[in-house]
């Protein structure tokens, strides 16, 4: 009787030790799930490590707002007075993503320049070139002299939208703001430390940094479950690090701007909207701000604001970001202000060569720069990762896409080539792409051929304060050169949804 308790005593003592450590992986593998096809455990170091999680809801990055895609009809909602016809109306489907609540202020982008000037000391010309031209407020028969030396910087318009800033500029603070809320969050979380002392090419890049060309200054890294590892670096699919902010496609903007989430039940949508508010009028019609301006806007010639004592929409210029009434999505100024830059190069038959899930004009496929062993080269003085274009012969065997620069595709290219040669055989004008069409040069007998739509021609969109009411139809569409600014026109950004476009399933 003794042997058998003595036995019990020592089988239970073994338990103690053993239930322990079984509790302690399993609160390290997690719920313990198997692979429903190998039935191999997931999160199990035992067993090699790989990692599954469940449960993953995509947080809303800093200034933005949540728009839940669908169906619509993109394209012209109003008369063409213009003649352009080059928005037909057609059905297409947005995915959903974000976008900011406003235009970007000139708060946000004087934080831009200030960071671009303290890390990259160095080389002096990125901070030249992120400059916004303030000089595009002058006009040769206005004073405009005071918005050019205060408009950017004093603290009086810190809350109006930027303007001044290209195409291209506007592409490079979305990269930055990228990099800056994606470095937050990794501090946030302990994994990595501020380092306030980042210069030139030692600075915090998303990429970079996902592809171990950034080391940075480590707090915690993340627990390896790999058993060959103790802990790792934060990876893409942990979905830990937010997608990058972006210039808006023409068709998310569009979207976004009209907003008809408010005038829709059950995929009913009882009234068509011109402008991003109900009805056909730009005036409040709610009983307590009826009769007043629901964007900033040219009412007529020389009419920016209305007369004194019963200024009409308050604006003789642009207004803080925040002003009038948001639209049914929340975004305040998707009409009037400043017309606002897509990411889109423009094409005038952009209705007819469109695809119907998500239509975006302005591929250009890169792959990382690769050395000689197939490692990500180097960084480049900036500290990122350097790519370059796909080359045609790598795609020989693709079927979805066979040159890596498809801007103008179906619209410029060889293929949509009516006659055998648009450059009457001169090969000095015989170069790649658009020029084929949207030709730059003269004849052989001096004729000017040029013509204003190019690969860099981008789109921009919804009115502005020197603008008449047509152009703040969100379907209104109008391009200039990614490398010019003007004074009426700004930007905001946007950013990739990933998963359930409800936002709301977790599985």
């Amino acid at each position: 009787m003794k042997l058998r308790s003595s036995i019990v005593l020592f089988v239970f003592a073994i338990s103690l030790m053993v239930f322990p450590s079984c509790s302690k992986v399993k609160n390290l593998v997690g719920k313990g799930e198997k692979s429903k096809t190998t039935g191999w455990a997931y999160n199990d170091p035992e067993n090699g490590g790989f990692e599954y999680k469940e449960g993953y809801t995509q947080k809303t990055g800093p200034g933005l707002v949540f728009v839940e895609g669908g169906t619509f009809v993109l394209g012209r909602t109003q008369d063409d007075v213009m003649f352009d016809w080059n928005n037909m109306p057609r059905r297409v489907t947005i995915p959903s993503f974000y976008i900011d609540k406003t235009e970007v202020r000139n708060v946000d982008y004087r934080e831009y320049l200030h960071w671009t000037k303290r890390v990259f000391v160095d080389y002096p010309e990125v901070y030249k070139k992120a400059l916004p031209d303030t000089m595009v407020w002058r006009s040769e028969l206005a004073y405009n002299e005071p918005y050019v030396n205060n408009y950017l910087r004093h603290k009086a318009y810190s809350e109006y939208p930027v303007v001044g800033v290209s195409w291209e500029q506007a592409s490079d603070f979305c990269e930055w703001r990228t990099d800056r809320v994606n470095e937050r969050i990794l501090i946030e979380k302990g994994i990595l430390k501020e380092n306030p002392d980042q210069r030139n090419e030692n600075n915090f890049n998303t990429q970079a940094y996902l592809m171990g060309q950034y080391e940075g200054v480590v707090g915690t890294n993340l627990k390896d479950l790999n058993p060959d590892n103790e802990e790792r670096r934060v990876r893409w699919s942990d979905g830990i690090l937010l997608p990058k902010y972006r210039l808006p496609s023409e068709a998310e903007w569009e979207y976004a701007a009209l907003a008809t989430i408010g005038n829709s039940t059950d995929e009913r949508i009882a009234d068509k909207k011109m402008y991003p508010w109900n009805g056909h009028w730009v005036r409040n019609d709610d009983k307590k701000h009826r009769g007043e301006m629901m964007a900033n806007f040219s009412r007529g010639r020389g009419d920016f604001m209305g007369s004194a004592g019963a200024l009409n929409d308050a604006g003789d210029i642009t207004v803080p970001v925040e002003s009038y009434w948001p639209n049914d999505f929340g975004l305040f100024c998707m009409a009037g202000n400043v017309n606002e830059w897509v990411a889109d190069v423009y094409r005038p038959l952009s209705s007819y060569d469109v695809a119907e899930f998500n239509p975006y004009r302005g591929n250009v496929f890169k792959t990382p720069l690769l050395d000689e062993e197939g490692n990500v080269a180097e960084k480049d003085s900036l500290g990122r990762i350097r790519y370059r274009q796909q080359k045609d012969e790598e795609l020989v065997n693709r079927v979805n896409y066979r040159t890596a620069d498809n801007r103008n595709y179906n619209d410029g290219d060889v293929a949509s080539s009516i006659v055998s040669d648009y450059t009457w055989n001169n090969p000095e004008h015989q170069t790649k792409g658009s020029s084929r069409m949207y030709v730059q040069g003269r004849g052989q007998d001096g004729s000017d051929f040029s013509s204003m739509v190019t690969d860099d021609s981008r789109v921009y969109k919804g009115g502005s304060w020197k603008d008449r009411a047509f152009w703040m139809a969100p379907s209104a569409r109008r391009f200039l050169n990614q490398k010019e600014a003007r004074d009426d026109i700004g930007f905001r950004c946007a950013m990739t949804h990933v998963g359930h476009p409800a936002n709301q399933r977790t599985k």
